[in-house]
């Protein structure tokens, strides 16, 4: 009998891969992926428990579906809710068979297995360093672009995150094993690799070696049919002055840096635990754009953490003025479980005046986004295709190497190629039309312009 799954994933990148891995090893015991709940023998949600809502939303989903397990149909919580939760989740929803937290999804095949023979309610939660989070088998999404995960866990333990409840201590995967993939991948016709962790750049090889971070972008940009080298998420505090100097050395390497600050404020930054101040942090953006004048930058950023005032907020509007961001995600603050915050901090920003900052926050970012996208009018980029268009019938989308997504027709010459078609290819795009959230261009040659880096 045909055997059927279906996954959700919520959350980050690392979420994303992490679906890939269980997609694959599924797929190797025989199960087969369809498009939604109402086909599958085997429902799998890959939660983030990072933000209260997205914890939520899982537990909203979950419910939706509470008559299912008449119809024999299996359900599973993976990942950062499940480490967080454990056997709660079997009291809070009765009709999910299994629980799995991401430093397990080894022990896969021995669930499922269980499963099969009728077991119910079956775990998987240990945050085991010894336990691996290489698996055997990956069922990657893309065609062209791989997730690598180089190091999982969290040592930083800032007062806000659950991280390291969930992910456990930082553990780095040997720099062998990391180039050897990267070179299976060009093999397999992957152009584009990014590196994944926590916090990417604290990367330690644990083997004799000793290679840095550093020396780990180098040897994956050095890999033979790759083309786009990108990485995140970097702490602050690990981004050395080796790390600047690799990335202006090596054009592969993205001209784009996530570097996640959470407050303008280093009263409120020092509460967090951080451990860098404001100027400090300013300083590192200067080193990075004095050596690749044309990098972006993004961030992470937080509104209302215990005791931030109306005057710190006011540092965090000014530093996003001074840095000058091409895109930010923004959160409030909510507590999360065992964290330092929620155990020993008063939630003593009001929900009313959270909304207010968050809303101040968002729109003077869009601004920003939109100022530096009309900046780019004009300027020839290369972009790599990743997919069609989502707004308009026949155009085709894609990032550059600073990340920004740039959306245009197919190049005059070759409009019978399908959409789908130019996936992977690297096309020089003219910018004619800025948003806040993407650009417009034309495929270069159909009329001129100056050239850009990213």
């Amino acid at each position: 009998m045909l055997k059927t799954f279906y996954i959700e994933t919520f959350g980050c990148q690392m979420n994303v891969h992490d679906s890939e891995k269980v997609a694959g090893t599924l797929l190797r015991f025989g199960y087969q992926p369809v498009d939604n709940v109402e086909e599958a023998d085997l429902v799998f949600y890959n939660t983030c428990s990072i933000r209260e809502k997205a914890a939520q939303k899982v537990f909203s989903r979950l419910g939706q579906f509470r008559k299912a397990r008449a119809e024999g149909k299996i359900f599973g919580v993976l990942g950062c809710v499940a480490q967080q939760e454990g056997e709660k989740i079997f009291e809070a929803v009765p009709h999910v068979n299994l629980v799995v937290g991401s430093a397990s999804y080894n022990r896969l095949p021995e669930l499922l297995a269980q499963l099969e023979r009728g077991g119910r309610r079956l775990t998987g939660l240990s945050l085991d360093t010894d336990q691996t989070f290489e698996t055997e088998f990956t069922r990657r999404e893309n065609p062209f672009r791989a997730y690598i995960t180089i190091i999982e866990g969290c040592d930083k333990h800032c007062a806000y995150c659950v991280v390291p409840f969930t992910r456990g201590p930082e553990r780095s995967r040997t720099s062998r094993s990391v180039i050897e993939e990267t070179r299976r991948l060009a093999g397999d016709g992957y152009t584009e690799i990014q590196l994944l962790g926590q916090n990417v750049n604290s990367y330690r090889d644990p083997s004799p070696s000793r290679v840095s971070f550093a020396e780990l972008l180098t040897r994956v940009a050095e890999v033979p049919g790759i083309r786009r080298v990108r990485f995140t998420t970097s702490h602050p505090r690990d981004f050395c002055r080796e790390i600047v100097a690799v990335l202006d050395s090596r054009p592969v390497l993205c001209n784009h840096v996530h570097l996640p600050v959470q407050s303008g404020s280093t009263r409120v930054l020092a509460a967090m635990r951080r451990r860098y101040t404001r100027a400090e942090y300013l300083d590192l953006v200067a080193r990075i754009r004095a050596a690749i004048p044309n990098v972006t930058l993004s961030t992470d950023m937080i509104v209302g953490f215990p005791g931030e005032t109306a005057a710190d907020f006011e540092e965090t509007l000014s530093l996003v003025e001074a840095v000058q961001y091409h895109s930010m995600f923004s959160f409030k603050y909510s507590a999360r479980p065992n964290t330092l915050a929620s155990r020993r901090m008063a939630d003593d920003v009001s929900e009313p005046e959270k909304t207010a900052r968050i809303l101040r926050l968002q729109a003077l970012q869009r601004g920003i986004q939109t100022r530096l996208h009309e900046h780019a009018l004009g300027t020839t980029v290369d972009v790599l295709v990743d997919a069609a268009s989502r707004r308009r019938s026949g155009e085709i989308s894609g990032r550059t190497t600073g990340n920004t997504v740039v959306n245009f027709p197919p190049p005059p010459l070759a409009q019978g190629r399908r959409p789908a078609e130019w996936i992977g290819s690297i096309v020089p795009v003219t910018i004619r039309r800025a948003g806040p959230n993407s650009v417009w261009g034309e495929a270069a040659g159909a009329s001129g312009g100056s050239t850009a880096a990213s």
